[in-house]
């Protein structure tokens, strides 16, 4: 099947807002998703991920957690070069160039929110966005995981404007 004719999928990728924010990635335009050391969420961008793809960028592990804004997948998976990097605190000793363990995207910025999507403001339609909705799903800490189009919908139709 050729990519024209294939679904646009979406996702929702978490960063650390002192680490790499939304506005981090409006400066630079473009950014390696480097770092991610979860194998579930290395498969969703080597095996998920196309150029393309809807992204909405959260922001955990701050005050106010929640969906920043939206980025787009702007490249195919390749290895993550912070893996095979002694200085970088994502090395990976048994990481080899022949057999990389690590995968990552690239991710363009489309735009920021004027406000976030709060978590507690998700929280507050669980229902709505489903069971199967691994953000706010009991146990689930991955920092890559799969947002369906009617999830999509839902939390952008939840931007404060």
């Amino acid at each position: 099947m050729s990519t024209t004719g294939m679904r646009r999928r979406y996702w929702l990728m978490k960063s650390e807002p002192e680490d790499f924010s939304i506005d981090d990635l409006e400066r630079v335009g473009t950014e390696p998703w480097t770092g991610v050391r979860n194998y579930q969420a290395r498969n969703f961008m080597r095996d998920g991920m196309r150029r393309g793809d809807g992204v909405l960028f959260y922001h955990s592990n701050c005050a106010v957690p929640g969906i920043y804004g939206i980025a787009e997948v702007a490249s195919s998976a390749y290895p993550d070069p912070t893996q095979f990097d002694r200085t970088s605190k994502y090395f990976d000793p048994k990481a080899t160039r022949e057999e990389p363990r690590w995968m990552l995207v690239d991710v363009g910025f489309v735009r920021s929110f004027a406000a976030p999507v709060t978590l507690e403001a998700i929280r507050g339609r669980a229902e709505a966005l489903g069971e199967d909705f691994a953000l706010i799903r009991k146990g689930s800490r991955l920092s890559v995981l799969p947002v369906n189009a009617a999830q999509w919908k839902i939390l952008l139709a939840m931007e404060p404007k």
